[in-house]
């Protein structure tokens, strides 16, 4: 397990007034994290300055999301997701994630704001059965083909679900 930290499989709910917020350099470094972050997450300060956010992933989170997020970003383009983070006691707590491109005045990428909030329980019910079955799908494609198996999984469920893209997918399960 990453870090040495064992998943409890016990939920830190985020209620609806949190708003739990951190910025990154562009290497996904944290440079900032909110007193909410620390304390959700059950990191100090010092344990999360300089530290990548994967630092959080939670393994039932599928490459996939990652690499779906990583790319909208970088190209300079907001990204909501559905995100289920580890906790340093191995808890974990669901967000609607919002990560944001910051811009140096040159107007080149210096780093990434995300703000994250409650998720709907519908939400979480239905994205923890969709990243289930894409992580399903990655262990079977294997390392090298992971990505783009489970980003497939990901793109059928838009198509069969009638929705136009990745961000009308993300909100028309927001309730």
């Amino acid at each position: 397990m990453k870090n040495g930290i064992q998943p409890t499989n016990r939920e830190v709910l985020v209620s609806e007034r949190d708003f739990i917020v951190s910025k990154t350099d562009t290497k996904g470094r944290i440079v900032y994290a909110n007193r909410l972050f620390m304390k959700i997450s059950g990191y100090r300060e010092a344990e999360l300055l300089g530290k990548q956010h994967n630092l959080l992933r939670h393994p039932d989170m599928p490459r996939g999301v990652f690499h779906l997020l990583w790319s909208k970003i970088m190209q300079g383009h907001e990204c909501f997701a559905y995100i289920k983070n580890l906790c340093k006691n191995g808890d974990h707590y669901w967000v609607l994630a919002n990560v944001t491109p910051d811009y140096d005045p040159m107007d080149q990428i210096i780093g990434y704001f995300s703000v994250r909030r409650k998720p709907s329980r519908e939400a979480v019910d239905y994205f923890n059965g969709l990243y289930q079955q894409m992580l399903s799908t990655e262990t079977r494609a294997g390392p090298k083909n992971a990505v783009t198996a489970s980003t497939e999984l990901l793109n059928q469920a838009i198509n069969d679900q009638g929705f136009e893209n990745y961000e009308t997918f993300v909100f028309g399960h927001q309730t």
